[in-house]
């Protein structure tokens, strides 16, 4: 799939509707929640660090012009821009984040596929920034912003941002995380060890999630009773030790309100211990490893956020215009993952290079098709203060 098809994914009707939705265009002339949207999205694929300065720049760009639409030639200052992008309705770019997760995902048929959850934290000097949370047995000069993530298939699915302290607990943040996210439907929902809460369990049965999590091998357990074992291959990275139906019991020995299947292994090559709670007894404990195993995707996509699309890197101190930057970086890591996986590259890094030339390259060609060969024709395109 080519750039400009994976752009025609998102039709100007659906721009416009969200602009009408929320109103994100009320009493403004200039800065629109389109060139906003479009200009972050420039910006972001056209730099490796971005900023303000960096925005106000590529508003004079010949390429951004093009992309931006030969009728919206925009002229604004840096701290124009910073003024809107803190007071922009940032619902704007939540709902388009949505419509878009949407849009691709059902593009890539991943409408059932394996939902996971994590967390990381984005920090700012706490000399900037008097709000946030501290994350850290001792303070370090930092504030965390933090954000629980869900993925569903390849693609991010839901965001929650927190930075009142009581979330800098998974066991918090996790479940409310979950339990917001409106596109789980069928699939499974997989997570590490931050999340140990027999609550959050029981609440999650109560309302037909289904889960695989890592549990800590002290948990303690009331055995239902031991299932079959299922037999393993040489290609298992795992060694079944029990796969048991149990309630949790907590300290004062209270049991959960529903009964789990708590799937203990030992890994194969370094003969560490493991446990893997679920409500799926349906599937063998092989197939209970291999989902599990498929949360590591959500490691190495933040990676990609941090690393190549500069995430830890935040252009404001303002809370709503964090809000606005992480829900851009997330749209535009859609439109990376959709080239990258119906192109067939292998590394985030090259689909990312490959992207920003296609996308720079079509920009190119519609200049010089405007221009018919004479740079005249396009001269509002070159004008630059």
């Amino acid at each position: 799939m080519k750039v400009e098809q994976i752009f025609k994914l998102i039709p100007a009707k659906t721009l416009n509707f969200l602009s009408a939705e929320t109103q994100v265009d009320y009493q403004v002339k200039k800065l629109s929640g389109l060139v906003v949207f479009k200009l972050v999205l420039f910006s972001m694929l056209s730099s490796n660090k971005l900023s303000l300065r960096v925005m106000e720049s590529f508003l004079e760009s010949a390429q951004f012009k093009k992309f931006l639409g030969d009728d919206l030639i925009i002229e604004s200052k840096y701290n124009s821009i910073r003024d809107r992008i803190s007071t922009i309705n940032h619902k704007y770019f939540e709902k388009l984040f949505e419509s878009i997760f949407k849009k691709y995902n059902q593009q890539l048929g991943e409408q059932t596929a394996l939902t996971r959850v994590d967390s990381t934290f984005v920090s700012i000097s706490s000399k900037l920034m008097s709000w946030g949370m501290q994350n850290g047995p001792h303070f370090s000069g930092l504030n965390f912003i933090k954000f629980t993530l869900s993925m569903k298939g390849s693609l991010p699915s839901a965001v929650e941002f927190y930075s009142d302290q009581s979330f800098i607990n998974d066991n918090i943040a996790m479940p409310d995380a979950i339990f917001k996210n409106n596109f789980i439907g069928d699939s499974i929902v997989v997570f590490d060890r931050g999340l140990q809460t027999r609550k959050a369990f029981d609440d999650f049965t109560d309302t037909d999630i289904l889960f695989v999590g890592r549990i800590k091998t002290n948990t303690a357990y009331q055995v239902v009773k031991k299932r079959k074992p299922t037999k393993s291959s040489e290609t298992d990275s795992v060694i079944l030790v029990e796969d048991l139906e149990v309630f949790l019991s907590s300290y004062r020995n209270k049991k959960t309100k529903h009964s789990y299947r708590l799937c203990k292994y030992k890994i194969k090559k370094s003969g560490e211990d493991f446990w893997l709670l679920t409500n799926v007894f349906d599937a063998t404990v092989y197939e209970i490893a291999a989902l599990y195993k498929q949360r590591w995707h959500i490691e190495t996509y933040f990676k990609f956020l941090k690393q190549h699309l500069n995430l830890k890197h935040i252009v404001s101190r303002n809370e709503n215009a964090i809000r606005v930057m992480i829900y851009m970086t997330l749209i535009l890591s859609i439109l990376i993952i959709v080239y990258k996986n119906t192109n067939k590259i292998s590394g985030f890094k090259i689909a990312k290079l490959k992207f920003e030339i296609q996308l720079d390259n079509l920009m190119i060609k519609e200049i010089v098709k405007l221009c018919g060969g004479n740079p005249n024709k396009a001269k509002h395109l070159w004008n630059s203060s």
